[in-house]
Parts: structure tokens; C-alpha cells; sequence
């Protein structure tokens, strides 16, 4: 994509850990899609703003255009997620401050309670039939037994993530969140 001269590029954790950004990606990860279904699908997005995010996303490498296609004398372009892109790693984090973390983190939870507000807008909830669920447990693992745990999540996920959509699968939201325990600080009472 064309840089303007004085434009500093956007890293990867910043084109992907934005608001509106975040829901592109998600739009895109169940395929790809030209602009006028991501204007659909993504209605609170202004047609200028999706295309300065979707620009931003193209330079960061997050995307990619699989196709594209004459439309009433425009070219429509199709997007879709750029392979092992669109997933933040160590290095991509290194040397980032608490208050970026907190910031990254906060829009991730938003994006979530954002989704899951859709759902709720439904017509029909049913949790244990749409196979909705949110829990919270502190597992007490060694090291090595939350590798091997990171392990055994990789080999069981790590395959469904090469599933194509098609009219017998259902889109599912799987989010993560671990971190150590920090049990809360005990008031001190003796005063």
C-alpha cells in the first residue's frame, strides 16, 4: 500500500488491538469478503472509515486481496485474513508498557461483550443449545503441566482452525484469556 511521505506505519499489535479493527478481522476470519458485505455485515462502520481500516489492515500484512472484479466500472475487491497474520505473538508484544497492555486487553474485552451483545439480540437465546458458555477456573500447574496444557489446546484447536465455512457449521467465538493468579491483597486490619 502507498505510504504518505511523514507517515509512520502502523505495527501489526496496533492495526489488530483497534476497535473497528478488531471487528474486521473477525468478519474476515469466516471468509472472505468484498467491502459492500463488510458494510453490511459491519453497519456501525462509516463506508470512509472502512476504508481507511481496511487500507491500514492491507499495509500492516493483517490482509490480503484474493480477488478482484469489474463492478459497474469499479474494481471490487475481496479481502480475507493473510495467513498466520492476524495472530499477535510474544514478539509482537515485546517492550509494549502495562498501560498499552491494559489498552489492548480493554478493546479484546470490549470486542467480546460487543459480540456477545449480538447474541443477545437474537430472538432465541438458548445458551445450552447454542453452546454458549463463560466460566472462570485457577488451575494449579507446574510449568511443565501448563506447556503441556498450552500443547494439548494447540493439537485439539489447531486443526478446527482450518475449517471452511459451509451450511452445516455454525461460527463459533473461542477467546482465551491466562495469566497467573494474584489473589487479592488482604486489608490490614490492625489499625
Amino acid at each position: 500500500m502507498f505510504q504518505h511521505m511523514g507517515t509512520k506505519k502502523t505495527s501489526r499489535k496496533d492495526a489488530i488491538l483497534h476497535p473497528q479493527r478488531m471487528k474486521i478481522v473477525r468478519a474476515l476470519s469466516n471468509g472472505a469478503r468484498t467491502t459492500m458485505d463488510l458494510l453490511e455485515m459491519l453497519d456501525d462502520i462509516p463506508q470512509a472509515t472502512l476504508y481507511r481500516h481496511l487500507s491500514i489492515l492491507l499495509d500492516a500484512g493483517i490482509i490480503e486481496v484474493v480477488a478482484k472484479r469489474p463492478v459497474r466500472g469499479v474494481i471490487e475487491r475481496s479481502y480475507a485474513l493473510a495467513p498466520g497474520k492476524a495472530v499477535l505473538k510474544g514478539d509482537d508484544l515485546a517492550g509494549v508498557s502495562a498501560e498499552d497492555h491494559f489498552r489492548y486487553f480493554s478493546t479484546f474485552a470490549a470486542g467480546l461483550l460487543g459480540q456477545y451483545s449480538r447474541y443477545l439480540e437474537r430472538d432465541r437465546i438458548n445458551l445450552e443449545t447454542d453452546g454458549v458458555g463463560y466460566r472462570e477456573v485457577v488451575l494449579n500447574l507446574s510449568d511443565r503441566e501448563f506447556r503441556d496444557m498450552i500443547a494439548g489446546l494447540q493439537a485439539l484447536i489447531g486443526p478446527l482452525l482450518e475449517n471452511k465455512p459451509n451450511k452445516r457449521r455454525t461460527a463459533r467465538v473461542l477467546a482465551t484469556v491466562l495469566m497467573p493468579f494474584d489473589a487479592p491483597k488482604k486489608k490490614d486490619t490492625s489499625r
